[in-house]
């Protein structure tokens, strides 16, 4: 697997950005400092002032890969989504099972990301990060609709998308599938989120083993049901 992600290029929504950060050295050292940087201060702190600062050059510079933060952030969780299912590919496309390959879905939305030595500009661990304590910021806005219009979520909604046919795989009459999906993700972000900061609020162990088998076996039993209020 890891051979054939080395010669993948995430691909972004051109809507996101103005100029393709991965077009340049500059393009790529923004990505590089603002995923340590968010990391680190958390995006009501990040500034492009302050990323110039770090880079080393004008506010005006990186005003030309990106028209604000918010679009930034749009586009570091745009790429993740878009990582992720290139690797839920990979991880799944010897499996003929539909219920083994709905195992290994959930396994790989809930593990721990550990960096990949194939985008050395992008730490995936840290990234992860943000996704988890930044990104419903990215669609929770006024904009969402008309944002939603240009394309910017794609990444996302093609990976829900995947995995809601795996889920009619396992059960064809399933009504739900996106649903489904969308809860389970939505619901790994928030207990991952839960576990590190609030964990009055969860019953897992930062380990990561109980949140898969959790959310494995919600996956499994509602995909087999008939999507229905029962």
């Amino acid at each position: 697997m890891q051979d054939l992600l080395r010669q993948i290029q995430i691909r972004v929504n051109d809507n996101i950005y103005m100029k393709d950060p991965e077009t340049s050295e500059l393009g790529k050292r923004i990505i590089q400092e603002s995923i340590g940087m968010i990391d680190d201060m958390g995006l009501e702190h990040f500034t492009f002032r302050k990323l110039a600062e770090k880079l080393g050059t004008t506010e005006s510079s990186v005003y030309r890969y990106f028209e604000n933060k918010h679009k930034l952030l749009i586009y570091l969780i745009s790429w993740y989504w878009g990582w992720l299912e290139y690797v839920l590919v990979f991880n799944t496309a010897n499996i003929n099972n539909p219920e083994e390959q709905l195992k290994k879905a959930i396994m790989v939305l809930t593990e721990p990301i550990r960096d990949d030595d194939y985008f050395p500009h992008i730490n995936t661990g840290k990234l992860d990060k943000i996704v988890i304590n930044e990104s419903s910021k990215a669609y929770l806005t006024k904009d969402v609709d008309q944002e939603k219009k240009m394309g910017l979520f794609v990444s996302y909604d093609r990976l829900c998308h995947r995995l809601s046919e795996i889920v009619l795989k396992v059960n064809p009459m399933y009504k739900n599938p996106h649903t489904l999906i969308s809860t389970i993700i939505e619901g790994i972000q928030r207990q991952k989120y839960f576990i590190d900061h609030l964990p009055s609020l969860t019953d897992f162990l930062k380990d990561g083993k109980e949140l898969t088998q959790f959310f494995t076996r919600m996956a499994l039993i509602m995909a087999k049901s008939n999507g229905k209020n029962e």
